[in-house]
């Protein structure tokens, strides 16, 4: 809870702060109203403007009683006296008054009144998803100043240079969910048929599988109740069976020396801890080969999880060539008529993104 995380933005890189009662360097000062003032306005204890980064336009959707249950629980960590780096933000949104601005056009609401002609777990599962979870600030589109674009929100997003995939039409696109497989996935659990969460998912599937099992189930039926908009063009159906490239064949030969150990059809792994197949995983069947490239280069760290989540990274084993080659095998095994034209291009992007300090 100490902070001193960098979250990079289109306007510079943001450091997450200190939330533990420290009385120097975190929150020891605070008073309910106060962090109260905080998630509801963005405005901190000495009267500054918090970035919207943190997600205060969700945080003010929350009840008095889960402010100041939260409230509660961060006094009673353990305090730790830590001041974290100084933002690197650009001009001018290094000036912090500009985001009065930001937030006359975009907070707006209170807190989330129960809708009727729904269950009680379906308006539990949305007030967990529009409001603590603010899940549509990474699920959705925003527009050049950083806010999130109301006609389309869970329409997808980019974060941290990962691929936050659309949330609506998940019950009834191509490649469907279900209640038990979004849970699971949501719970840091294998999703039969889709893989398991990683990037900055994993460490928010590891805190939901925290929460009363009820409430992940509740979060799943409000998302798999989504519906795509019908402004959103559908794509062409799937299908394999084109006759593979050179490429997609060097992609063969390196898919049965790097991961068939754990994702061949005849892997032990695939039974003793339910392993995925990677032909019809969601990051191989998604529009974008960037989360499959990611999870290729960075890999999924060992975790509470299951260990079956864990994958060993290939970003230093892996030249690009090589990354494109096993994606294209991939993803022809899975949808060879939709093949992806950007590969090298996300490749490169990806490899210099992360080699910035």
């Amino acid at each position: 809870m100490a902070g001193g995380l960098p979250l990079a933005t289109p306007f510079g890189t943001l450091f997450t702060t200190n939330i533990t009662p420290d009385r120097e360097t975190g929150i020891g000062e605070w008073s309910l109203d106060a962090f109260r003032r905080a998630m509801r306005e963005g405005i901190a204890r000495d009267g500054h403007f918090l970035y919207p980064a943190f997600p205060y336009v969700h945080y003010r959707k929350m009840t008095d009683v889960d402010i100041a249950d939260a409230y509660a629980f961060l006094m009673s960590v353990a305090p730790v006296k830590y001041t974290a780096p100084e933002n690197h933000m650009v001009f001018p949104m290094n000036f912090r008054p500009l985001v009065s601005f930001w937030n006359l056009l975009f907070l707006h609401g209170e807190p989330l009144a129960t809708l009727p002609g729904h269950s009680p777990q379906w308006n539990r599962g949305r007030y967990l998803v529009e409001g603590a979870g603010h899940c549509s600030s990474c699920h959705s589109p925003l527009n050049l100043i950083g806010g999130e674009k109301s006609s389309e929100l869970f329409n997808g997003g980019i974060v941290d240079g990962w691929t936050a995939p659309a949330l609506r039409g998940m019950a009834t696109g191509e490649h469907l969910w279900n209640e038990t497989q979004l849970v699971a996935y949501l719970t840091g659990e294998v999703a039969e048929g889709h893989g398991a969460a990683a990037g900055p998912m994993l460490p928010v599937s590891l805190s939901i599988a925290q929460l009363p099992a009820e409430d992940a189930h509740a979060i799943a039926q409000y998302i798999l109740d989504l519906k795509k908009h019908s402004s959103v063009a559908t794509s062409p159906p799937c299908t394999s069976g084109i006759k593979p490239s050179a490429t997609a064949l060097l992609g063969a030969s390196l898919f049965d020396g790097a991961c068939a150990s754990c994702h061949g059809s005849a892997a032990p792994m695939r039974v003793i801890e339910s392993r995925p197949a990677l032909a019809n995983t969601s990051a191989v069947m998604a529009d974008s080969p960037r989360n499959l490239v990611q999870t290729i280069l960075q890999g999924i760290p060992m975790s509470s999880a299951a260990s079956s989540h864990y994958m060993p990274a290939f970003a230093h084993s892996l030249g690009d060539a090589h990354v494109a080659a096993l994606a294209e095998y991939l993803r022809n095994e899975s949808c060879a008529t939709r093949p992806w034209t950007d590969l090298d291009k996300i490749i490169k992007s990806i490899r210099a993104q992360e080699q910035q300090p």
